[in-house]
């Protein structure tokens, strides 16, 4: 019964992926920004974020009829419904910017120039830091690895996969292809190390007017604080001693 189980969450992602893979191709030129996915009792609700929705649509909402009969035929979603949303700040989407820097690779720019321009359009967004990673035959024959990072970023933990963003999008020139990765800590996020101190009025507490101080005794720079110690162990000994053969006296005397 187990593996059933684990088996289903893993056909259900392949083919969540499957479907990514296929929207992304069809609606690349539209500026394709990710997916979501949202089970409901109707069915399966897929939300497209794209940079052009009218492009999407199509006229009379040609295109994304024909995409949603596709999915419906094609992949096994449980009665697919595809939405459109608009991306409101393009330069804040890791996947649309992983685009782009391919695009702009394959236009000819210097990967230098090309992957500060892209982190320096992310940080002027708002974001809190960014990682941007080219791979590939990027000026020769051998394979090499270039990053550009700017900000504040997290590479692993629970951090990294809540406030993390991951793009990535292939480059083909005549040498390879390029393999574009852009990761993204979105804009505003608090981090668990971070701790923000209220006054008490911003929490709707009254402020404090007086604060009363207890001053220590001053301490005798000829007495040792370990001897003192001592000696109040030995008086409470002594004194239970005493208590205990005052009682036997008492007994004895009854």
């Amino acid at each position: 019964m187990k593996q059933n189980t684990i088996r289903t969450f893993i056909n259900r992602n392949v083919e969540r992926q499957l479907v990514r893979e296929y929207l992304l191709k069809e609606t690349e030129r539209a500026g394709f920004g990710g997916l979501d996915f949202n089970r409901t009792p109707e069915g399966t609700k897929v939300t497209l974020h794209a940079e052009q929705v009218g492009r999407v649509i199509g006229r009379r909402g040609k295109v994304i009829h024909e995409l949603q009969r596709r999915l419906q035929e094609d992949f096994n979603l449980e009665n697919p419904h595809l939405e459109v949303t608009e991306i409101e700040e393009q330069r804040l989407n890791a996947q649309v910017m992983a685009s782009r820097l391919a695009s702009s690779l394959e236009r000819g720019w210097f990967f230098r120039r090309a992957g500060h321009s892209t982190a320096q359009n992310i940080m002027d967004a708002g974001a809190r830091g960014c990682l941007i990673i080219i791979s590939g035959k990027i000026t020769g024959a051998r394979h090499r690895v270039e990053k550009f990072q700017k900000g504040h970023i997290k590479f692993c933990g629970e951090t990294a996969l809540e406030f993390m963003d991951t793009g990535f999008s292939v480059c083909v020139k005549k040498l390879g292809t390029i393999g574009c990765t852009v990761r993204i800590m979105r804009k505003g996020v608090q981090l668990p190390h971070e701790i923000k101190i209220h006054e008490r009025h911003e929490v709707g507490l009254d402020p404090i007017d007086e604060v009363s101080m207890i001053e220590a005794p001053p301490e005798d720079p000829d007495t040792d604080s370990s001897d003192v110690a001592a000696e109040e162990v030995v008086d409470s000994v002594l004194q239970k001693m005493a208590d205990i053969e005052t009682k036997e006296e008492v007994q004895e005397e009854e």
